[in-house]
């Protein structure tokens, strides 16, 4: 009997604790910035790549998931979009050397397989890209870099 009233009581305090950690501020902004401004895509097909595969992390566009309003996933989510954002944002383009740079980054990222992340692609269908779209999105960046 001891056994089932250790384990119900824990199960009531993990619930307690999920319960209240939902109280932390942190990771309930599911707004969006304004647009600013896109780079100059090399091509729609490009542009509807990186919608599919990035734009969540890496725009102002970010569609919040049901799991994105729950701790402590919020906090990861609102972390992940943050630090997106900061890296590179296609939703605030400034068509400076800067942005190139990030590009040429984001390229060497995506060619050795750590864009998109592996947790994002996990829970993201749409983001995992075959080989051939791989390819197009490697060519479609570099291009739009040179723009």
């Amino acid at each position: 009997m001891a056994t089932k009233t250790r384990l119900l009581l824990t199960v009531a305090a993990g619930f307690f604790v999920l319960l209240t950690i939902q109280i932390v501020p942190y990771g309930r902004n599911w707004t969006n910035p304004p647009l600013i401004r896109e780079p100059s895509w090399d091509s729609t097909a490009t542009r509807a790549i990186v919608k599919r595969a990035c734009f969540d992390c890496h725009s102002n566009e970010t569609i919040w998931p049901w799991y994105s309003r729950i701790a402590p996933v919020s906090w990861l989510v609102r972390h992940d979009v943050d630090e997106g954002r900061k890296e590179l944002n296609f939703s605030d383009w400034q068509n400076g050397a800067r942005d190139g740079e990030r590009i040429n980054k984001l390229l060497k990222e995506i060619t050795t397989g750590e864009m998109p992340p592996f947790a994002f692609r996990l829970v993201h269908p749409e983001a995992r890209l075959s080989d051939a779209e791989l390819r197009q999105l490697i060519a479609g960046l570099s291009a739009t870099a040179q723009r």
